[in-house]
C-alpha cells in the first residue's frame, strides 16, 4: 500500500476549512484539469456521513468512475472517505483538521493500492504516488486561497 502524507496551514477558522473540504462543488472547481464531474450520489454542496459521491474524470488519458463513502466524520475535527467502487484495489483518504494559533492545521493521509500485483507497485512507485500528490496539492491550495481570501459568514465564497 503506497501512503501520501499533507500537511497545510491555512490562516482561517477550523470550521470554515473543514466545510470547504467536504465541499462537492469546490472539488470539481479544483479538479477542472481532469474534468471531474460528481455524477451520483451527492452530487452538490457538503458531503455527509454515510452519504456516497461518485466521480467521472479523465485521469491519464482515460475517463474513469470512482465512488467514495464517507465512513466517518467528526465535525470539524476529522473525516474519511473510502472507496466503494473504482480502478484502484483500494483508497482510504483521512482528511484531519486541527486549530493551531488562531489557525488551522489540514493534514491528509491518503492511502491507495493499485490492481496488478508487483506491477501496480511499480506503477505506483515510479509514477502514480507523485501523480496523486500533486493532485491533492492542487486541490489543498484552492482551498488555502479561498479560505484565506473570502470574507465570509461559514459560507463558501466561490
Amino acid at each position: 500500500m503506497s501512503t501520501i502524507y499533507l500537511n497545510t496551514i491555512i490562516n482561517a477558522d477550523i470550521h470554515y476549512v473543514f466545510d470547504l473540504a467536504r465541499d462537492i462543488d469546490l472539488h470539481q472547481q479544483s479538479t477542472s484539469t481532469s474534468h471531474e464531474t460528481a455524477i451520483a450520489g451527492r452530487t452538490s454542496g457538503l458531503i455527509e456521513e454515510n452519504e456516497t459521491v461518485t466521480w467521472r474524470a479523465k485521469h491519464l488519458g482515460v475517463y474513469q468512475t470512482l465512488t467514495t463513502k464517507i465512513v466517518s466524520m467528526e465535525k470539524p475535527v476529522q473525516f474519511i472517505d473510502v472507496m466503494q467502487k473504482g480502478a484502484f484495489k483500494s483508497m482510504r483518504h483521512r482528511h484531519t483538521f486541527k486549530s493551531v494559533n488562531g489557525k488551522t492545521l489540514m493534514t491528509d493521509v491518503f492511502e491507495f493500492e493499485s490492481p496488478l500485483g508487483i506491477i501496480g507497485k511499480l506503477f505506483n512507485a515510479i509514477f502514480l504516488t507523485g501523480y496523486l500528490k500533486s493532485f491533492l496539492l492542487k486541490r489543498n491550495e484552492m482551498i488555502k486561497t479561498i479560505a484565506e481570501s473570502s470574507s465570509h459568514d461559514g459560507i463558501a465564497i466561490f
